[in-house]
């Protein structure tokens, strides 16, 4: 079996000459939480299998049950226009796998994800992807790489938020969503999408996200813990709901992009 998710390979790239500074114990225990035999498992299985239908194999193999509602929503495929779709991100696992899926089948592949770079490491994923570099170098070059995916020809994926969901004064919600799905969305005329994904993840994730995110600010040390979390919530089921498409019209000069931004991220909240 080829590996193929390397927690070695994959620090060195981020952390470069630093990585000698980790300790072996810590880089085993990365390799437990990131489930490297199991997700590399995985991915040898379905070596030859890309795309949309790299994905169905992903809802197979979590065992994801969806109840999906709202699908009439979805505009026609052949109406000859783009689109972009937004959710929540509550899981940062099965969410963007099920959402994918749903997009990838109903638009035969013709959609791409703005995600983070560290998911080009999955070689089914990576055709759907444009990535985003956050926290290297290359987080410079994200205005030329979102530009590039809203000038192409493909719909657009995004989880405006960036961050997955945390727990906000007893509830899960998202952060802030950002405002270039709005920006971006009116400059090249995509009506918008809006769709909400059911879940959470375990109080151990949020409890360690509280911490990251106050004291640690720089490294999202949460996000370590996702593919954990994805695994514990292997077999559960969630319901989607798709709201009917906002014109990019709507998104006047009334508000900022920010504004607007919000306004979506609780229109979100109430589907």
């Amino acid at each position: 079996m080829e590996k193929t998710i390397d927690i070695d390979k994959i620090l060195a790239s981020k952390m470069g000459t630093k990585i000698k500074y980790v300790p072996n114990f810590a880089i085993n225990w990365l390799r437990r939480i990131a489930h490297e035999d199991e997700v590399n498992g995985f991915l040898w299985d379905n070596r030859e299998v890309y795309g949309t239908q790299w994905l169905e194999s992903c809802i197979k193999y979590l065992k994801i049950n969806l109840d999906v509602v709202g699908m009439e929503n979805l505009p026609d495929k052949n109406d000859g226009k783009l689109y972009t779709f937004v959710s929540n991100h509550p899981l940062g696992g099965q969410d963007g796998v099920a959402l994918g899926a749903i997009i990838g089948k109903r638009y035969d592949d013709n959609f791409r994800y703005l995600v983070n770079d560290l998911l080009m490491n999955l070689p089914g994923l990576k055709p759907l992807c444009i990535g985003i570099n956050t926290t290297g170098k290359k987080g410079r070059d994200f205005p030329q790489i979102v530009e590039a995916g809203f000038q192409s020809n493909n719909h657009i994926l995004m989880f405006p938020a960036g961050l997955n969901s945390r727990k906000i004064n007893g509830e899960i919600r998202d952060l802030p969503w950002k405002k270039t799905f709005i920006s971006k969305s009116v400059e090249y005329k995509r009506d918008v999408v809006p769709i909400h994904f059911s879940g959470r993840n375990s109080d151990r994730f949020y409890r360690i996200a509280h911490f990251s995110d106050k004291y640690i600010k720089k490294v999202n040390v949460a996000m370590l813990f996702l593919v954990d979390e994805m695994y514990r919530n292997v077999g559960k089921t969630f319901k989607i709901t798709i709201g009917k498409p906002i014109p990019w019209q709507t998104f006047d000069n009334s508000k900022t992009p920010t504004q607007w931004a919000e306004f979506v991220k609780q229109y979100v909240y109430k589907l």
